[in-house]
């Protein structure tokens, strides 16, 4: 049975080995509900979308490369989760160092393309709002958008024979060697110092829009746009200049607070582990937890104040 030790060296994700089977099972019972969630959710944006001509906008594209590599989570990673949960400690699953890989692979691929995507929209919203139209278009052709995204996977895909190495223990017989372990602290903090720098910049953005609005409504209700229906911003009807920029700030920050609480935890549990002393196991899987349940809850951070989403999901919906 690993000790404290062995899994400081490397973020142990949810399946802690010591655990009770309770505990066990009430993770797994949690992946499941995550995983349809998640799922569903995520496959409905992408099917609106698609289906409908008036949400085809470049910030909508966005969202749905986000959703995409939600989905890797979601729908692939999180069900393994959920079955692995339910099984014995020593099952030959849970020992196979090749399929731990496949399962870090995947969640390294999800969770790099949907934190880049936070920061595609973002960035988007920001130049909308606060830039020349002009700006905007010459910056935000098709072609622009499709590298963009294409980057997004590019790199992800080079950081993924990297990072699957934080959330893979070593076996109970056989602790990995003081030399991965040197290696894994760094990359996570490495994986700490990137997430905080996009953090930061997303952060840049949002309020620079808050400013931007609060200081002008006119300037925002003269930009004739679409994407304006994809800001967290109420669409229609408008209601009074002062509480249409006080409900846009608290929309905002409502959005910003939900994506810190679902990154900042695992930011500073990885610099407590790297600069002082390793977290407990459970406050390290508490916040890989949060991080991935972020991609159940993205879909509805970007639509649930879109009234575009909205009139396409009830057309859609019985």
């Amino acid at each position: 049975m690993p000790n404290a030790s062995s899994w400081s060296a490397s973020s142990p994700l949810l399946l802690l080995w010591e655990d009770s089977s309770g505990t066990r099972i009430f993770l797994s019972l949690l992946y499941a509900v995550l995983a349809i969630s998640g799922t569903l959710s995520n496959v409905m944006v992408i099917y609106l979308v698609f289906s409908f001509k008036k949400l085809q906008t470049t910030s909508n594209a966005f969202i749905v490369n986000g959703c995409a590599a939600d989905l890797s989570v979601c729908a692939l990673w999180m069900p393994q989760e959920a079955v692995l949960g339910l099984l014995p400690p020593n099952s030959s699953s849970l020992r196979s160092a090749e399929y731990r890989l496949l399962r870090g692979g995947l969640l390294s691929l999800g969770l790099t393309v949907s934190l880049a995507s936070h920061l595609l929209v973002a960035f988007n919203r920001y130049v909308l709002i606060t830039k020349l139209p002009s700006v905007y278009q010459a910056l935000y052709q098709r072609r622009h958008t499709g590298c963009m995204i294409g980057l997004s996977w590019a790199l992800a895909l080079l950081l993924v024979p990297l990072l699957p190495g934080l959330w893979t223990p070593g076996s109970a017989q056989q602790p990995p060697p003081r030399q991965t372990d040197g290696s894994s602290r760094y990359t996570a903090l490495l994986l700490a110092l990137a997430v905080l720098g996009q953090t930061a910049l997303l952060l840049h953005c949002y309020l620079g829009i808050v400013r931007r609005v609060r200081g002008s409504a006119k300037r925002v209700s003269v930009l004739n746009f679409h994407l304006l229906h994809q800001l967290p911003f109420p669409a229609a009807p408008p209601p009074p200049r002062r509480a249409q920029r006080r409900l846009s700030s608290v929309s905002v920050l409502l959005l910003c607070c939900v994506f810190l609480l679902g990154t900042q935890p695992l930011v500073w549990v990885s610099l407590l582990g790297f600069f002082l002393r390793p977290a407990p196991p459970a406050l390290q899987a508490a916040s890989w937890l949060l991080l991935c349940s972020l991609s159940a809850l993205n879909p509805l951070l970007y639509t649930w104040r879109s009234e575009e989403f909205r009139r396409a999901a009830r057309s859609v919906l019985p």
